[in-house]
Order: structure tokens, then sequence, then C-alpha cells
């Protein structure tokens, strides 16, 4: 296999190059490493290349393969982690100028996780700085600079997880972890024509990992396929003594419904599979007129991949339960983000950050009141209720990823495209702690590429993953690659 396609090789067919001997650990983290100090630092992509760690696991992984210790089909495969992880062979500096020396002594669970299935850590991957926590409104806000989609470099890769979807999506790594509290694994899958999956809230530890927002934040692999995010799922998924939120999970169980009583049981297995979509109302009727049609092309697809294989019920315009999702997304945020960075606030060093919006917009958010913080988390119950309720009638609901294509470097967002105003599921879905995945669907205006998003039940991984599989065994958009 050429290096180039095995820049852009999936997960399981690096696994079957290793073991039948057409390349080893050693020889891909080398590759990985040189295409991140060259594409990957162009993208400006990378945060701290982890040279000499990533060569050392990936000697130790060579040798227990020889010698027959297998650890699955991660064994040998390089990745990189949106740098507000923890590792104690590199900084982390949460992609702010005044944690830019900032240093742990011990790694995150999900990177012991990854190197107990025998995954090699390459590099730390740019990120909004602070996750976006203090506000921004450019593509620059990082300590790295504006990172940039691999698809056309006028346009950023969209936040905070900017750099896990620019590496995997221009073959810089063959996943990444990026995290979301509302949208940031969602929006640069996007924008970087990957595969995006945020879980459930609780079902990956966050031990380790920068808090913005503790009752949102979530970690998620960022891959080439939805096989792939199975696979990192399996592997980083579950109990963790070390964070109290985190909650048993088994991935690959059989697919769960929740019936109007709000309990979840297996569904019954028949010959075909059914899978009920509900199209979300007002989400693609004012997007982007290339984003509106690669949205309805995903499901006119989806209906041709059912033929024969499994039963397809789409509804269109199906609203989403009446509450009021971006203020109370806005009032946690911020209320739980100036908590979290108090002594930063406090201490002026605000100023240090690159976002004009972040230097002042701390202040700000340390001024919402107890009162309007306790009502935006009282009102996720109700909401939770009306989410499972919906759930009773749909297996998943579907919307564009993005209601546009990425934005472009030398604009403010607010100015990028005037006029768009489509509705999305990603504030409601995170504050009620459901799943979703992006997908690839198609390329839009400026030759960038345009996504459909998936939303589950929680715990619902494996309806999204499987859902997501059907659909590029039947469109090969997944396996599209930048030019370079």
């Amino acid at each position: 296999m050429q290096t180039d396609d095995l820049l852009f090789a999936s997960i399981p067919e690096l696994a079957r190059l290793i073991r039948a001997r057409r390349t080893s650990p050693v020889e891909l983290t080398e590759m990985f490493l040189k295409r991140l100090d060259t594409k990957g630092r162009e993208l400006r992509a990378v945060a701290h290349l982890m040279r000499e760690s990533a060569l050392r696991e990936a000697r130790t992984a060579e040798r227990e393969l020889k010698a027959g210790r297998d650890r699955g089909t991660l064994h040998g495969i390089p990745y990189g982690v949106k740098d507000l992880l923890a590792t104690r062979d590199a900084p982390t500096t949460w992609g702010a100028r005044p944690y830019k020396d900032q240093r742990f002594t011990e790694d995150a669970t999900v990177i012991n996780r990854l190197r107990a299935a025998g995954a090699i850590l390459v590099a730390k991957l740019a990120m909004v700085e602070l996750a976006g926590g203090m506000g921004y409104n450019q593509a620059d806000a990082s300590l790295t600079g504006a990172c940039l989609t691999p698809y056309n470099t006028k346009f950023w890769s969209g936040g905070s997880s900017s750099g896990p979807g620019a590496a995997v999506g221009s073959g810089c790594v063959p996943f990444a972890i990026g995290s979301e509290t509302s949208g940031s694994i969602i929006t640069p899958a996007a924008f970087c024509g990957v595969t995006g999956l945020r879980p459930t809230y609780g079902v990956i530890s966050r031990h380790g990992a920068m808090a913005l927002s503790w009752t949102l934040d979530k970690l998620g692999p960022m891959c080439r396929t939805a096989e792939d995010c199975g696979i990192v799922l399996r592997a980083i998924a579950g109990r963790d003594p070390l964070d109290p939120t985190s909650v048993d999970f088994n991935f690959g169980a059989p697919p769960m419904r929740t019936n109007r009583a709000g309990n979840r049981r297996p569904a019954a297995q028949a010959t075909l599979v059914r899978y009920r979509v509900a199209v979300m109302k007002d989400s693609y009727e004012k997007a982007q007129p290339e984003v509106r049609a690669n949205f309805l092309r995903s499901l006119d697809l989806l209906r041709k991949a059912a033929a024969g294989r499994f039963q397809l019920e789409i509804k269109m315009d199906v609203p989403l339960p009446d509450f009021p999702y971006g203020a109370a997304v806005g009032t946690i945020v911020d209320a739980e983000g100036a908590s979290a960075f108090r002594d930063l606030i406090e201490s002026g060093k605000v100023s240090e950050l690159a976002s004009p919006e972040g230097r002042t917009g701390g202040y700000a958010a340390s001024l919402v009141t107890a009162v309007d913080y306790l009502h935006a988390m009282r009102l996720r119950q109700p909401m939770r209720r009306a989410w499972k309720e919906l759930f009773t009638k749909y297996d998943v609901i579907a919307a564009p990823s993005r209601s546009t294509v990425a934005y472009p470097v030398e604009r403010t967002f607010d100015k990028a495209y005037p006029g768009i105003n489509a509705a999305s599921p990603i504030g409601a879905s995170n504050l009620v702690g459901v799943p979703a995945i992006s997908i690839p669907n198609g390329f839009g205006a400026d030759n960038l590429p345009t996504g459909i998003q998936f939303v589950a039940p929680a715990f619902g991984e494996n309806t999204l993953i499987k859902l997501a599989q059907i659909y590029q065994s039947a469109d090969e958009l997944h396996r599209r690659r930048p030019r370079e």
C-alpha cells in the first residue's frame, strides 16, 4: 500500500496490514509523526508532537505483537488527543496562553485506556482556547492560531476540537479524541469531512480532562468511519472510579428501545431491523442550498440502502419539544465556566487570551445569578422527560450537522453567512445528554464538506453507529481525501 493510502486508511485496514507484516507500529508512527510535522503544522493542527514517547510506545507494541501478545484492533495504531487532556509526557495548554507551560504528572483516563489497548499517542492537537468557554467570534482564538480545514485552507476547521478535526481530515492521524460541550465534535467533524461521535453524558471518563461545564462536557472519538468510532468507543467507554459522573456501558449490546413509561428494553429481534427516523423541523429548510440538497440526497440514499435490508420509516419535519434550549445552554456554560476558571478571571490573566470576547467574557459570566443557573438546571428534567417521550416514537433524529459549510478565516463568525438561521439539535441534545454522530455527506460552496447528524436516545451509540455504517456502506464520501 502506498504512503498516501496508509495515511487515509481505516483502523481495521491498518490493523490487518500490521498483522500481515506489511507495515509495523514503528513505521506507522514515524510516518504519522512526519505528516504531523509538515501538513499538521501547515494547518495549525498541532499543539505538541510527542516523538520520543510515541516511538517508545511503538517499539513496545512491535515487540508485543511479534511475541504473540495481541491487545486487539488498536494495537500499534497511532492517534492524537485534543490538548485539554492531561499528559505526563507533554504540556497541556488548554489552547490558551496563560497555560502554555502547564504540565501534569499523570495521564487522563482515556489515554491510559488507549495505552492499555496498545494505541500510540503521537500528538497533542490544537483547540480553541479554554474550549471557547470565555467566548469567541473568530477562528484564531487559540494559542496555535486559526486551525484550517484541509479541504480549503482559507476556511476554519471548526471548534473547539479544531485540531482533531483537521488532523484526522488531513491524514495526520487515523483517529483522535475530541470533546464537546455544545457542538465541539459535531462541528469540526462536519467542517473537516470526518466522522465524529459525541457519546452519552457519562459514557467516557473525563478524569484528566479540562473542565469547562462539568454537567455538559463529553469526550468522544473523531475518525475516518463510523466503524472506527465504534472500535475506539469500545476501548475507552465505561465506569471510572476517578470520575464519579461516569457510568457502566456495554457498547455492542443489542439496540435498546424506550417505551412510553420511560423504561429501556432490548429491541425485538426480527428478520428486518427497523429504523424510525425523525427529520428535525426547520433544520434543513433554511440551511445553505448545498447543505439542504446534500441532506435531502442523504435521506434518499438511506431509503435506497434500506430496500430489502431493513425497515426504514422517515417522518419529515418533526419538531423538538418546545424549551428555551439556547438560553439554558448559555446560562449553564457561563456559570460553570466562570466557576472553573475563577482564578484566571479574578487574577486578570484573561487579558492574555487571543479572543477579544474571551478577555472580557469571563467577567460577564461571573455575574450569572444563582437563581438563573438553578432555573436552567431545573429545566433539564422536563426536557429529558419530553425527549424520552419523543424517542418512544423514533429511533433517531436526523438533521444537517451544520447549516453552513466552514467559516472563512478572515471574517468574524457573525459576518460569515448572514441570513442563515436554520435550527439545530446540537444544544438541545447536549442539554439532555444524548449521543449523536456526524458523518460526511457531500460538498458545498468552496469545495467544503457538509455532514448529516443522527441523534439517538441515551446509550443509543450502538444504533447510531449501525445506522451510520449502513449509510457509509452505500456512500463513498467518507473516503474522499482533500487535495494536496
